[in-house]
C-alpha cells in the first residue's frame, strides 16, 4: 500500500472518531500545525529520530498541556510516534482538510496560468462554472506557472480542466498528426 492510501486511511479513521466524539479534528490539527511550524526545536523532536520515542512522547505530554491539544490529537501523535510513521503527519493533516471541506461542500483547487496574478472577472467566472458543475463551493487559489502562455489550467481535486494555449496547440497537433 502506499503512503498516500496509508495517509488517507489515516485520515478517514481519525474523521470519523472525531466526528462520533463531536471533535472538530481539522481545526484541532491546525492549531497543532501551527504549533509545528512556530518551532524549530518541535519539528525537529517530532520528526527526526534524534530522541527516543518516551522522551517525545514525556516532551509531547507537557506540550499538549501547555498549548491545550485536543486528547485526540495527542493520542494520534503518539500513535505515530510509536508505529515510527510521524512522517506521515503532514499529509494525514492535508487529507484530513480534504475530507471536512468535503464533509461541508466546499472543494479547494488551484488555478494555474502566465503573469502574477488572475483577473478577478475571469476568476469569478471559473468558479461560478465549477460550482455548477460540482454542486459545490469552490476557493481556488492562483498558483503563476511558467509553462503556460496563455490561458489557465484548473485543477481540483481529480478534475483538471486545461484552457491553455499550449493544451490547444497538442491538440491540433495531434488532429493534424491523426488524419
Amino acid at each position: 500500500m502506499s503512503l498516500q492510501n496509508i495517509s488517507w486511511t489515516y485520515a478517514k479513521a481519525i474523521t470519523q472518531l472525531a466526528d462520533e466524539k463531536k471533535v472538530d479534528i481539522a481545526k484541532e490539527l491546525t492549531e497543532f500545525s501551527k504549533l509545528i511550524n512556530e518551532s524549530n526545536d518541535l519539528e525537529t523532536l517530532l520528526f527526526l529520530d534524534v530522541f527516543t520515542v518516551e522522551e517525545r512522547k514525556d516532551v509531547l505530554k507537557e506540550i499538549s498541556k501547555k498549548f491545550n491539544v485536543a486528547p485526540m490529537v495527542t493520542d494520534l501523535l503518539f500513535y505515530l510516534l510509536q508505529e515510527k510513521r510521524m512522517g506521515l503527519l503532514p499529509t494525514i493533516f492535508k487529507n484530513v482538510v480534504v475530507l471536512d471541506d468535503d464533509k461541508k461542500g466546499f472543494l479547494r483547487g488551484i488555478i494555474e496560468g502566465p503573469g502574477t496574478k488572475i483577473d478577478e472577472t475571469h476568476k469569478k467566472r471559473i468558479t461560478s462554472y465549477l460550482k455548477g458543475r460540482l454542486n459545490k463551493e469552490v476557493d481556488l487559489e492562483f498558483v503563476p506557472s511558467t509553462k503556460i502562455t496563455a490561458g489557465y489550467r484548473i485543477t481540483v481535486e481529480d478534475l483538471q480542466l486545461d484552457a491553455s494555449l499550449e493544451n490547444q496547440l497538442d491538440k491540433f497537433k495531434e488532429s493534424f498528426l491523426t488524419e
